[in-house]
């Protein structure tokens, strides 16, 4: 939601502080300096980037209206999620928990917690590492190096991303340029057909600087911050279901495994202890 309305904010702004000043929207659109410009920028990253990763940024960009976000709610859902499903693996053994791991969709446990199972990098990250837990014969230290492991993976694999688009930002205001100087070339092949025709050519170049230069600050470098903290925000959500199964994999109670993985959670959507004792007890 943020991120149109942010949209909206920055071309709004934009064109009504240039309608303000006397201009005429109208001469902004002039579709050869976009298909120059615009052309350039999708030209660059695929020169740049590998296949895979061209599919990762394409598959980010829609993430950024969904709100994957965990909110204290959300956060509240998923350690009693865990507090249950360690409660009934404390009280009738490990295999108790074996159906609730192979679907957790389907689980009446796991899917208490409707962000995570909806989320598939966390929910198949918890799965997976609780299918080693039921394997047995993995120490506590060892199974904390696995997950690291892949927490680290995902993080080599995930770091290229916004980098790549906000590569593509940075060369915006350059191709920008470009499309600027290809429309001066016009404008000096027609210096002769009169000083409006001239006019027109200029402004016309000016607006291949303009769009390269808002495009770049006011929608693909935010774009690529975006993508880079809803990164960070992933990471630390796979290192909060690392926390409670690693401290319940050391034999901790599942109240105090979930409030370690509580204190992993950011500040703005922590619950506090109180909050999380009484909704794991059903009294809120």
């Amino acid at each position: 939601m943020f991120v149109i309305i942010g949209i909206a904010v920055v071309a709004l702004s934009v064109l009504i502080g240039f309608m303000i000043a006397g201009g005429n929207p109208i001469l902004l659109i002039q579709i050869p300096e976009f298909i120059v410009i615009m052309g350039a920028a999708v030209g660059s990253i695929l020169i740049a980037s590998p296949l895979s990763l061209i599919k990762k940024i394409i598959a980010e960009i829609p993430n950024m209206f969904k709100g994957h976000d965990f909110s204290k709610q959300d956060n509240l859902e998923l350690l009693k999620s865990f507090n249950d499903l360690f409660l009934l693996a404390q009280r009738d053994g490990l295999l108790a928990i074996e159906k609730h791991v192979e679907n957790p969709k389907e689980s009446d446990i796991l899917s208490k917690s409707k962000k995570f199972v909806e989320n598939d990098i966390a929910r198949n990250f918890f799965a997976d590492t609780m299918k080693v837990m039921l394997s047995g014969g993995v120490p506590p230290h060892e199974l904390e190096n696995l997950i690291d492991t892949e927490i680290e993976t995902y993080e080599i694999e995930s770091k290229p991303i916004p980098g790549a688009v906000a590569k593509v930002g940075d060369s915006l205001p350059g191709l920008g340029i470009v499309a600027a100087v290809l429309g001066i070339i016009i404008t000096m092949s027609s210096i002769d057909k009169g000083a409006q025709v001239v006019g027109e050519h200029v402004a016309a170049a000016l607006v291949g600087t303009f769009i390269g230069v808002l495009v770049a600050y006011g929608f693909v470098n935010p774009i690529a911050s975006n993508i880079e903290h809803s990164i960070e925000g992933r990471v630390r959500l796979l290192q909060t279901i690392k926390a409670s199964i690693i401290a319940f994999a050391r034999g901790n109670p599942p109240i105090i495994a979930v409030e370690i993985a509580r204190r992993t959670i950011f500040s703005d959507a922590r619950p506090t202890f109180g909050e999380l004792e009484a909704f794991v007890r059903g009294k809120s």
